[in-house]
């Protein structure tokens, strides 16, 4: 059953609990969200695409050693006050507009690393009794619109949950959430009729991967209160997602973008190459040098 008039997404939750142990030594001190995409942090594109989407509220679900995050979506006196005096005005406003407004963020310690759905739990006293958004920042999508933008076009229109999904080489069925679907409402929109975490091919209901951004309604914290372990032994979002199936609307939306896995080193690599050719003030300096070492 479609709401024609779905409550509006105001907040966000974006777990960036994970150790990052795939890009040590980097990541012994630095969270792995940190490390920057040409020039800036992964969690910073995350952001954005949010504040893009009209989210008015971050929930971070955080662990030890991610002070860093908070600090950086926090005002820096000296900085800033060295940058409007010395006039580089378009540093200061660039600073100034990368951070959300005061009181639009929260953090929250995830203390064990229990899974995806451990995190997004930790999130509920925040999140409270209205649908969000989940955004894994690892997963960085270039789109124009952002992909969270799009999805919520698609919540606003047909309300229930959504979930971002895209194709993958049926060899890599095994690392995602895997959608089966039903009814298609257009090019982009379809319901989704089930879902299971990390299948073997043989078991997978498709090659369509559960793409690291999700608009859930609050009901989904009581299921991942209930959820038991599963997949790798941790609390997964998708089998509480399951649950919800058999009560709520869910819906497959293919957005529009690229996505980089920014989790593993040679998509972290891909999205530098990605962005870096996406700006004016760089690619022409920096295609050359691209093809150059092509030619090797």
């Amino acid at each position: 059953m479609n709401n024609s008039s779905p409550r509006k997404v105001r907040k966000v939750v974006l777990p960036v609990a994970g150790l990052g142990t795939r890009f040590l030594p980097a990541t012994k001190v630095i969270p792995k969200e940190m490390l920057t995409v040409v020039d800036k942090p992964v969690i910073q594109y995350a952001v954005e695409e949010a504040i893009e989407a009209g989210i008015e509220h971050f929930v971070f679900v955080t662990g030890r050693g991610k002070g860093a995050i908070e600090d950086h979506f926090d005002m820096a006196y000296e900085l800033e006050a060295t940058l409007k005096a010395r006039g580089k005005t378009a540093a200061f406003e660039m600073l100034e507009g990368s951070r959300p407004v005061a009181g639009g963020a929260s953090f929250v310690r995830q203390q064990e690393p229990l899974g995806l759905g451990h995190a997004v739990w930790c999130a509920r006293e925040l999140v409270g009794d209205e649908p969000f958004a989940v955004t894994l920042p690892d997963m960085l999508i270039h789109g124009r619109p952002g992909a969270l933008a799009q999805m919520i076009e698609t919540y606003n229109a047909r309300g229930g949950n959504i979930v971002a999904t895209e194709e993958v080489p049926e060899s890599h069925v095994d690392r995602y959430g895997i959608l089966a679907l039903g009814e298609s409402y257009d090019e982009d929109t379809h319901r989704i009729i089930g879902m299971v975490e990390k299948p073997k091919l043989e078991d997978a209901p498709s090659n369509l991967i559960i793409s690291g951004r999700y608009i859930l309604q609050p009901e989904i914290f009581d299921k991942l209160e209930k959820q038991k372990p599963g997949a790798g032994g941790e609390i997964q979002l998708t089998d509480s997602m399951i649950a919800l199936l058999k009560e709520q609307d869910f819906f497959a939306y293919r957005f529009k973008g690229t996505t980089y896995d920014c989790g593993d080193k040679v998509g972290y690599l891909a999205a530098n190459l990605a962005y870096a050719l996406d700006r004016d003030d760089i690619a022409p300096a920096f295609k050359p040098i691209l093809q150059s070492f092509a030619e090797k």
